[in-house]
């Protein structure tokens, strides 16, 4: 697998305070990375780090084989990024944004209009090409934040908050661009939206006050939130310690006297028993629902305890 980022040991202090402690990761070609965190956890300085905007106190960076301390240029070369400001020059067009984008990139002047063209059709923005960016809504004005980051077709690209101060539509827009770029680049997404993440991305990591608390795929974490909760409804008031004695059921939570919630283990699935104990003990079943837990149960489960 070629590694297009590899971040070892990264560390970072304003003073006494550390900020980044200790984050290791890797981004492959074709990996979409979401790396979640709540507002303050790290995410922006560790990006800016990633794009040799900030440098680390202590770690590694290398991006596509380039170290990114010691070979800067050649490093940078194969990186794009979308800082949570898109850079954008209002009073130009779109088309002339990009132009001097590309030269900043060094970018031949045969291949520019070539680049122009790619970034303008992946993102969206051949119709308002000509416009001036001050004239675009904000959606656009991502779309082209992002047209200037792929532009030099980078291997990696970093977003960071790309969705934030969107409408729902143009929210929906962005998340099918990035699963797109995802494809034919290695993306990282920074992000606090939940939703954002298992729209996007086929990794997640987790970042709370500064240390990675979870590192795993989309499909192992679609797995760790599968059903492991039911809500059970009775017209009796049921015996919690009964239900505890079966076999799979981890805990029982009281929400009202008949009305309970029952974690279960995914593996050792109770539910045929919990159904017969309580038509059994006469407590007159009404209601039996899983309930799937959702990222924010999991995120904040973690950001509490650090564990799941």
């Amino acid at each position: 697998m070629h590694l297009l980022i590899e971040a070892e040991h990264l560390y970072r202090y304003y003073g006494k305070h550390c900020a980044v402690n200790d984050v290791s990761f890797n981004l492959a070609k074709g990996e979409v990375l979401g790396f979640l965190g709540a507002n303050g956890a790290g995410k922006t300085t560790t990006m800016q780090m990633l794009c040799g905007n900030l440098s680390p106190s202590a770690g590694q960076i290398k991006i596509n084989g380039f170290d990114l301390l010691t070979q800067p240029r050649p490093a940078k070369q194969h990186l794009g990024y979308l800082p949570d400001t898109p850079p954008l020059y209002k009073d130009l067009t779109v088309e002339e944004f990009l132009r001097y984008c590309g030269q900043l990139h060094g970018i031949p002047k045969n291949a520019l209009p070539q680049a122009i063209t790619y970034a303008l059709e992946r993102c969206g923005l051949n119709d308002v090409a000509k416009r001036l960016i001050a004239h675009l809504s904000k959606g656009f004005q991502q779309r082209v934040g992002i047209a200037q980051a792929i532009l030099h077709n980078p291997e990696a690209i970093v977003l960071d908050e790309p969705t934030v101060g969107l409408d729902p539509l143009q929210i929906r827009e962005i998340r099918a661009l990035i699963r797109e770029l995802g494809q034919d680049h290695g993306v990282i997404l920074s992000t606090h939206i939940l939703s954002e993440v298992q729209e996007s991305c086929t990794h997640v990591q987790i970042i709370h006050q500064g240390q990675l608390i979870l590192n795993e795929s989309i499909a192992g974490l679609n797995q760790a939130m599968d059903t492991g909760i039911l809500q059970v409804t009775t017209r009796l008031a049921p015996d919690a310690q009964r239900l505890l004695a079966i076999p799979g059921v981890t805990a029982v939570e009281y929400l009202a006297e008949n009305r309970l919630k029952i974690h279960h283990s995914l593996t050792n699935n109770p539910v045929q028993q919990i159904t017969e104990t309580i038509i059994a003990a006469g407590w007159e079943l009404q209601e039996l629902n899983p309930v799937k837990k959702s990222m924010e149960d999991i995120f904040i489960a973690l950001t509490e305890d650090n564990t799941l």
